[in-house]
């Protein structure tokens, strides 16, 4: 089997890279990289104090699930990861023949990259790919959805949404839902063993076989809690949050009442 994965740098995307090819004999494996030291380069949010501060739990939750920033090998010898390097954004500046022989592949996953447009999204779309969402559509769509969802205090909401990738952000028909487990953890724990179980689910599914034969789910726009964009996390607000932190008990007692109706399991 072929699988093609566009994803970016960080220890999560590494780890999803790998969880594939313990399924597929090619990963091809195309990276839009960006800082690894999130708060304290300049990178998809400013650089400053607090900001140094609420990254330094991320990575730190990051770390304890995902390792650090790493080189990549196959789980398996006889498997193989065939990678390619590019800037964030570049995906929609290229020529999509670069890509070859990446588009020739039996399975198609988008985890963590910028916002694909024109002939390579038109291509993943014909291609059935999937996208593993951070936020649970649509309930919460757009940028930094599990943050939202503790910030709002609806601890309850995070997740992931694994759906068809289409031409709108985070629109596609949902294949199904993944939560982390019901348990006593900070948030930033919260957020990185949502994706951990993403990416568990996903692999898991296309193991079976059971991903092409998923029947997807529109989703009802009405449903919207929020919908975020990088720029609404500012100091100001991840000051608020970093003052406001639930305890782990106050997020157990919140998962706890997940109403699993609202979602596809």
């Amino acid at each position: 089997m072929k699988i093609t994965v566009f994803t970016s740098n960080q220890p999560r995307h590494l780890a999803l890279i790998e969880s594939l090819s313990t399924v597929a004999d090619d990963v091809y494996a195309v990276s839009e990289v960006t800082t690894v030291m999130t708060g304290t380069r300049q990178g998809l949010y400013r650089r400053s104090a607090v900001m140094r501060e609420y990254f330094s739990h991320v990575i730190a939750a990051e770390k304890g699930i995902f390792g650090q920033p790493r080189f990549i090998k196959p789980a398996q010898p006889n498997h193989r990861i065939h990678p390619l390097l590019l800037g964030m954004d570049d995906l929609n500046l290229i020529d999509v023949a670069m890509l070859e022989p990446a588009l020739q592949s039996d399975v198609y996953v988008v985890f963590g990259t910028s916002y694909i447009k024109g002939a390579l999204c038109d291509f993943l779309v014909d291609h059935r790919a999937v996208n593993i969402h951070m936020g649970t559509s649509p309930y919460y769509r757009g940028a930094s959805c599990n943050f939202w969802a503790v910030y709002d205090g609806n601890a309850d909401y995070v997740g992931a949404t694994i759906h068809l990738l289409s031409k709108g952000l985070d629109s596609g028909d949902i294949l199904f839902h993944a939560f982390p487990e019901t348990a006593a953890v900070d948030p930033f724990q919260l957020g990185m063993q949502a994706v951990a179980s993403a990416q568990q689910a996903l692999v898991e599914k296309i193991k079976r076989g059971e991903l092409s034969n998923l029947t997807p789910t529109k989703q009802d726009r009405t449903k919207e809690i929020r919908y975020s964009v990088n720029a609404d996390f500012t100091d100001e607000i991840a000051r608020q949050y970093l003052r406001n932190l639930p305890s782990p008990e106050a997020v157990y007692q919140k998962l706890k009442q997940r109403d699993t109706a609202k979602f596809l399991l």
